[in-house]
């Protein structure tokens, strides 16, 4: 359970109470804070810019794991790494020069991912794994609220594992969409060692530390 790492989603904060839930969580055991950023073309919904990284980073001493789901991402990292990000992941589907943004948000100091869409496969990304430090798989579609967990997963997060593998790759690979305590098993058997949730986390009727305590129990449960 140690190696899998939880990263609890702000999209299913409070806003109003943004910095004290990101505290919350901290306090209770959480790993990293997933930030989402939607720009409202990428995907439908449209969320924060970098002040609000910069706001929460002073809530927290954990690593800040910034998503963006954006296009054009490349004109961003700069602003985002230097509000305090620690890792920015783009989307593939929306990185026209992907080899230069993730070189851009390596030489910034900052870990770099790439994620993919439930309908962009793994063997999109095979040429660019030995420049990443992060691979994030969606486990539902980007940007889309309410979706549940796409039962086939797992099997993509294994395929990714074993192309990490193949390569000879130290990326990591993440998880996002439709994780609770029923389905953190699942991947984390799959070989996911970040793990993103969010309404499983902030909107737990027992409260935040009883979320993150059953989540880090379920992810041990799956290794």
């Amino acid at each position: 359970m140690a190696d899998i790492k939880l990263a609890p989603s702000i999209l299913s904060a409070d806003f109003a109470r943004l910095g004290e839930h990101v505290a919350e969580v901290t306090d209770a055991g959480a790993d990293m804070i997933h930030v989402d950023i939607m720009d409202g073309h990428f995907v439908p919904a449209l969320t924060w810019g970098p002040r609000t990284v910069e706001a929460i980073r002073r809530w927290t001493h954990l690593p800040l794991d910034v998503h963006m789901m954006v296009e054009n991402p490349e004109r961003h990292v700069d602003s985002f790494v230097d509000a305090g990000a620690d890792i920015v992941t783009v989307h593939f589907e929306a990185c026209v020069q992907l080899h230069w943004t993730v070189d851009r948000i390596r030489s910034r100091g900052a870990r770099a991912g790439v994620a993919i869409s439930p309908g962009t496969s793994v063997a999109a990304i095979d040429e660019a794994l030995p420049w990443l430090d992060q691979v994030l798989v969606m486990s539902v579609n980007p940007g889309l609220p309410g979706q549940k967990f796409i039962t086939s997963s797992p099997q993509k997060i294994a395929r990714v594992r074993e192309l990490l593998r193949q390569r000879g790759s130290e990326a990591v690979v993440e998880v996002d969409g439709g994780v609770n305590a029923d389905t953190a098993p699942l991947v984390a058997q799959a070989g996911a060692k970040v793990v993103v949730a969010g309404s499983a986390v902030f909107d737990y009727p027992d409260g935040i530390e009883a979320a993150v305590r059953l989540l880090k129990e379920r992810l041990g449960a799956g290794t």
